[in-house]
């Protein structure tokens, strides 16, 4: 070959050479399928995967699970009900392919039964939930409903998933490889059957054998696959030999002997006690579990009163400190009791314990906020109970607060003398109780089931009651106080037995048994009050109370005269917090007793300092306003602890139709009659404000809620169209809103019909008496549905406040008007000569003051040329 070709050859292979980098170097362009060679498809065909659609499903809801668990370790809830509605939209998609198999994916059911045993769990966690924000607990709730709706469907799965916690997860049908692949592009499946059956029990021992026969056949398979020769076999044996499962135990079994299984509970849970029969004295680990009864005390110990004293006091020392076990605490209380009874060391000895184990009860929340779990307020209850018993029984025993712990005596039968105050206890349960009220949700079964505990309460504070009373050495500071909390729990609830003897006086004597029975008992309690009270607070409180009871039976005259003549109107706004919340509550009751009644000026008096700051919510203690944002993380935890409990509460639409309806009644017909008066006064600022904006809606459609039936009433009225004004307040819609939740409703509506008429009136005529020369009384009986007398006397007050300039002519039975009041014309006139006379005196004060300052600018600058012309 020559050196031509030879020389073109080299720079040929060093041409391929750059050119096979550079091809390194470029990215790979994926070709199109029809230019894909036979041999390059079946390269790719290895590296291809072929998912059918129920696995692609499958792999869409294992992934969204994945995600439910990861952000359930966050505890990030909005995330969590994000990710809940996009698992059921993805399976509502895939319940085709579900249908098939019959059942839904084991893998799905244990991930929303995780998920609602998570949520139920956060939901019992009340510390928690306190600290949450206000998103994550909005989502909380949603998802908890959503929660219990949805897996309705899932009942009979999500059972079974708990029933067999082991059952495998990944039990799920796998597809199928596909055998060819089909003209049409079909795949096939194969369905497995949802394991129903348990699964059978193995011991451990029969785990463990089975898994070195895996692994003796795994390596022996793997040993004979490598080579058939005798040194093959003899390697095989010896790695297997290295690698095998090596046991731990060097001492050979036992036949019959099966191994226990270790509990993998949480260290914190478990205790290291000393065992004495162990050998060497070691530490042998045991469950925390309460000590026998009786090993309180060693064996051959003398129990006497002194070593059950010192006992006690022991148990107490660690009271509040750090890492204790406030449940045990309250066992061994218990069982030191037993003890005390056992061994009869007295009954003063047992009250001492008592007192001790219902203050471990108290103690046993670490927080302040939160409140007792249903069993620690049995125990309480219970607990107090027994203390009533024993004190009761034993009325040899001293029990007060003012005591002190050196003079106690247990031995003394007919001295005994013990630290402790029954009432304090009662009043710190009582407290506790509403602090569960509070916490409890009110539109769940939870809250009914825990308002129950009220009778058991009553019955105690009853049974307290009548202990003191029997007492002759109780301090009347005391019985003011008992007698404050049995008013408490007494003064909100209505009387219903009351109501049907005043509405039906003929009834028999068994139905109308002790209907004024809490009347005298609340009269009784809060005379005593008055009298022997030494604290103004006390009997502040039980006057509130008393007004409250008056105005909630009706008794109008009562009421008022009582809250009247306690001045406390003024004095009010230096009290404590929780008195005017309760002067509030009272102040709204007396409100609804005077709208019930008829005193409508009254009515709107009583609401109008709760109802006009528009922050009733807040000042009747049934909520927190969430617009206000100045308030420090303190600040909200004291006012969620002053709430009222939901069953207290005073229904906040009522309150605010009451007072708009007062207003309108009022209003209305003083706004016509000062139409043209620019000087009128505002009565009711919210009124106005309601009315100023309906006229800015450019169209206004059928009223809806209870706001537009009132200005659609107001409107009505301002043309003297009752029966109009009438339609809109007096309907179904109104009446299962507002109307249904006043006692003897029907009363009611026919007072509020009668003044819609009576106010008609009197807008009708300021709004059109310059037309008319004379009115028939008649007529206006006629068209306003009234009386004649009726009439008449309303026209006589018109005309003798001077509301009116008119006569009345008795033979006609006419209202002769005066035609003295200027007409519509008239008063724009004068109106516009007003505002013409002002805009003058302006511009004259205006142009006075700019020629004031133009003279002397002028001397001024006279002044400033003769001193230039003089210095030149």
């Amino acid at each position: 070959m020559s050196k031509f070709f030879a020389g073109d050859s080299e720079s040929e292979s060093e041409s391929s050479v750059s050119d096979e980098e550079e091809q390194e170097q470029k990215p790979t362009i994926a070709k199109p399928a029809f230019m894909v060679s036979d041999e390059e498809e079946d390269e790719d065909e290895g590296k291809r995967e072929v998912k059918s659609a129920k696995v692609k499903r499958h792999d869409e809801l294992k992934s969204i699970v994945k995600q439910l668990k990861n952000q359930q370790k966050i505890h990030d809830i909005s995330k969590v009900l994000a990710s809940f509605e996009e698992l059921a939209r993805i399976y509502e998609k895939a319940k085709k392919v579900i249908e098939r198999e019959g059942h839904a994916p084991m893998f799905y059911v244990r991930g929303i039964a995780e998920l609602m045993d998570y949520i139920e769990g956060r939901w019992e966690d009340r510390e928690w939930r306190s600290t949450m924000n206000k998103i994550n607990s909005k989502s909380l709730h949603t998802l908890r409903q959503k929660l219990r709706k949805y897996t309705r469907d899932f009942e009979d799965d999500i059972r079974y998933v708990k029933e067999n916690p082991t059952a495998d997860t990944d039990s799920e049908p796998e597809m199928d490889e596909p055998e060819a692949p089909a003209p049409s592009g079909a795949e096939i499946f194969r369905k497995d059957s949802f394991p129903r059956e348990e699964p059978e029990q193995k011991s451990e021992s029969d785990e463990s054998d089975s898994e070195k026969s895996e692994g003796d056949d795994f390596w022996s398979s793997s040993g004979s696959s490598e080579s058939d020769d005798d040194e093959g076999k003899d390697q095989d044996g010896d790695i297997k030999q290295i690698f095998m499962k090596k046991s731990t135990d060097a001492q050979p079994k036992e036949p019959g002997v099966v191994k226990e299984k270790i509990s993998k509970k949480p260290r914190d849970k478990q205790k290291l006690k000393k065992d004495a029969s162990a050998p060497d004295g070691d530490w042998v680990v045991k469950p925390g579990q309460l000590p026998e009864k009786g090993a309180l005390f060693p064996k051959d110990t003398e129990i006497t009163v002194a070593a059950c004293v010192k006992k006690l006091n022991e148990i107490l020392a660690v009271r509040g400190k750090k890492g204790t076990n406030r449940r045990e605490q309250i066992a061994l209380i218990g069982e030191l009791r037993e003890i005390v009874r056992k061994h009869k060391l007295g009954p003063c000895l047992e009250a001492k314990i008592l007192f001790s184990l219902i203050s471990a009860v108290f103690d046993y929340n670490q927080k302040v906020s939160s409140s007792m779990m249903p069993e620690i307020w049995e125990k309480c209850t219970s607990t107090m109970d027994e203390i009533l018993t024993l004190l009761e029984e034993n009325p040899s025993i001293l029990a007060s607060e003012n005591i002190p712990e050196d003079s106690e005596n247990f031995e003394d039968s007919e001295n005994y003398r013990v630290r402790g105050c029954i009432l304090t206890i009662f009043e710190k349960m009582d407290d506790e109780y509403t602090k569960i009220l509070q916490t409890s949700d009110a539109h769940a079964t939870e809250y009914v089931d825990r308002l129950k505990d009220e009778g058991r309460i009553c019955q105690i504070l009853e049974h307290l009651q009548r202990f003191l009373e029997s007492r002759t050495a109780t301090p009347s500071q005391e019985l003011c106080r008992i007698y404050l909390k049995r008013i408490e729990h007494t003064y909100y609830k209505y009387d219903y037995a009351s109501v049907r003897r005043q509405s039906n006086p003929n009834l028999d004597e068994p139905v109308v048994a002790g209907a004024d029975e809490t009347r005298r008992l609340i009269d009784d309690l809060c005379k005593f009050i008055y009298t022997h009270d030494k604290t103004d607070r006390i009997r502040a409180r039980a006057l509130l109370c008393h007004v409250y009871h008056h105005a909630l039976h009706d008794r109008w005259f009562e009421a008022r005269d009582l809250m009247l003549m306690s001045h406390m109107q003024d004095t009010i706004q230096h009290a404590d917090i929780p008195l005017q919340i309760l002067y509030n509550r009272t102040m709204v009751q007396l409100g609804f007793c005077a709208f019930r009644n008829g005193y409508i000026k009254d009515a709107h008096q009583a609401l109008n300092d709760v109802q006009s700051a528009n922050k009733s919510k807040e000042l009747l203690a049934q909520g927190m306003q969430m617009r206000n944002m100045e308030k420090t993380a303190e600040q909200e935890k004291t006012e969620k602890q002053r709430l009222m409990p939901y069953h207290m509460h005073i229904n906040l639409e009522l309150l605010e139709c009451i007072y708009l309806v007062s207003a309108m009644l009022i209003e209305i017909p003083y706004l016509v009659s000062h139409e043209f008066d620019t000087r009128r006064r505002m009565i009711s600022k919210q009124f106005h404000y309601q009315m100023k904006m309906s006229d800015r809606q450019a169209l206004l459609g059928p009223p809806e809620n209870m706001r537009e039936h009132v200005v659609a009433a107001s409107k009505a009225m301002k043309t003297g169209d009752w029966k109009a004004c009438v339609k809109f307040l007096i309907n179904e819609k109104m009446n299962q809103k507002v109307w249904h939740l006043l006692p003897q409703a029907d009363r009611v509506r026919e007072m509020l019909i009668s003044k819609i008429k009576e106010e008609s009136l009197r807008t009708y005529m300021f709004a059109f008496s310059p037309v008319y020369d004379s009115v028939s009384l008649p007529t206006l009986a006629e068209m306003f549905a009234l009386d004649e007398t009726c009439v008449h006397s309303i026209i006589s007050k018109m005309i003798l406040n001077e509301e009116l300039m008119a006569s009345l002519d008795e033979p006609s039975s006419c209202v002769v008007m005066h035609r003295t009041e200027p007409s519509k014309l008239q008063s724009l006139a004068l109106q516009l000569s007003e505002k013409i006379i002002n805009i003058t005196e302006l511009n004259e004060k205006i142009a006075e003051f700019k020629t004031n300052r133009g003279s002397q600018n002028t001397y001024q600058r006279q002044q400033g040329q003769g001193y230039q012309s003089w210095v030149i």
